[in-house]
Parts: structure tokens; sequence; C-alpha cells
């Protein structure tokens, strides 16, 4: 059995309750849920949670919250790999037979369900512990500088200078929307970004992290262009 684990705790700083916040007529979270939902691959979809506001959005978008997250997996410290762990470990101990399980992140409107089945096709493609979304910076790190005390600039990998951009280095970046895993890399703490992980490419597009005031703008702008029908 698969199951898609979304972590939507209710302590979010910089957008606060950003998980059920309206974003183009619905809870944020409720994007996460639908597509999970609309794939058709999961036997469970759980909201991880510690807020009973954010499991009564959940339930009502046709997630299930069978239970609430502990506080010591709720603060500011709290990791992803834990509270998917926790997640894991829940189902493993109500006799699930597991054999992925995949965390989608409560703000991560622009997910596509397409990209989700072919994560799921990448996880099983061979020995791999995690396949998630991952994109292309949109541009070049080995170009990158930084101002140095006086006012000056210093390139970060000045030995690429001369190097032509089509000769550099493809370099990708965590798409910050989904993460397929097998049990045991949750359960052991695996590095999801070592040997034993494969990319899911996500065109930049249609990537936007959203932590802070300016990311959730940048989102509601480009909305309409990639959700298209669905926004309105």
């Amino acid at each position: 059995m698969k199951i898609a684990v979304i972590p939507a705790r209710g302590g979010s700083k910089r957008i606060p309750r950003k998980n059920i916040k309206d974003f183009c007529g619905k809870p944020m979270i409720a994007w996460s849920i639908e597509a999970a939902r609309a794939s058709g691959v999961f036997g469970h979809i759980i909201v991880s949670t510690d807020d009973a506001e954010i499991a009564e959005v959940g339930r009502q978008w046709g997630a299930e919250v069978p239970f609430m997250r502990p506080d010591e997996l709720s603060n500011d410290f709290a990791g992803t790999t834990e509270v998917i762990a926790h997640a894991t470990q829940w189902a493993l101990d109500q006799g699930l037979e597991l054999d992925a399980v995949c965390c989608i992140y409560a703000t991560a409107p622009f997910i596509q369900v397409d990209d989700i089945k072919r994560g799921m096709a990448a996880l099983v493609s061979g020995d791999w512990a995690f396949a998630f979304a991952a994109t292309e910076y949109p541009s070049t790190i080995y170009r990158s500088f930084r101002q140095i005390q006086g006012g000056g600039l210093e390139m970060l990998f000045p030995e690429y200078r001369l190097t032509r951009s089509q000769d550099l280095p493809v370099v990708l970046h965590d798409a910050a929307q989904f993460y397929w895993g097998r049990p045991s890399a949750w359960l052991e703490a695996e590095n999801a970004f070592g040997s034993r992980s494969v990319p899911v490419i996500i065109p930049h597009w249609r990537v936007q992290d959203i932590d802070s005031p300016d990311d959730w703008n940048r989102a509601e702008i480009l909305a309409p262009m990639i959700l298209g029908k669905q926004v309105g």
C-alpha cells in the first residue's frame, strides 16, 4: 500500500495560518489534498498536524486525520523526516503493509497529478530510497558572487569565471512539492539528497516554495497561468 502524508503544523510564523489560509478560493492545504486524491494511487491520505482547525479543514477536503501530532514534533525545530517517520510508524502499527510513503507539502498548490505518478514510477524504477520533485536553478550558481567588506564583489566559484554558460554543470534544487520514500528510508532517516535518491524534474516556471509573504504574492501572480480554470 502507498500512503500520502501531508505535514501541516499550526505554528507558521512568517505567514500566520498559511496551511489553511485562502489561496485562490480554497484553503492552501486543499490543493495538495485534491491532487493526492486525483492521483488515485494512495490507500490513505493523512494530514499530520497538531492543530484542531487544520485537522477539521483536512477532513472537510477529503483527508484523514487519525492522530494528532505530538508536541515534540510540532515546534520550529522539528524536521520533515521526523514527522513523516512518525506517521509511517503509526501506519505500520495499525497493520498497514506499506511499500511507499509520499510526503506532500501542504503549501504546494502547483503540484500536478502526473508529477506525483512520475515520482511513484521513479521510486520503483531502481533501488532508490527516495524520489522527489526537483528543478533547475533559473540562473547558474557558478556565476554567483557576494559583496565583501568594503563594498567590492567576490565570485563564489572563480574557477568558472571564463567558462561559457552552456558548458557549466547543471545544478538542481528541491522543488518543495513531494517526496516519495521507502518506509525504511523515512524510519532510518536516510539522506534524501544522497546517492540513493532520484530527482523528478519539474520546470522551474511552475515551482514556488511558499515560506514568506513575498513567496505567497508571487504564487498568487503565477496561479492563473499554472492552475488555469481551477482559479476563480
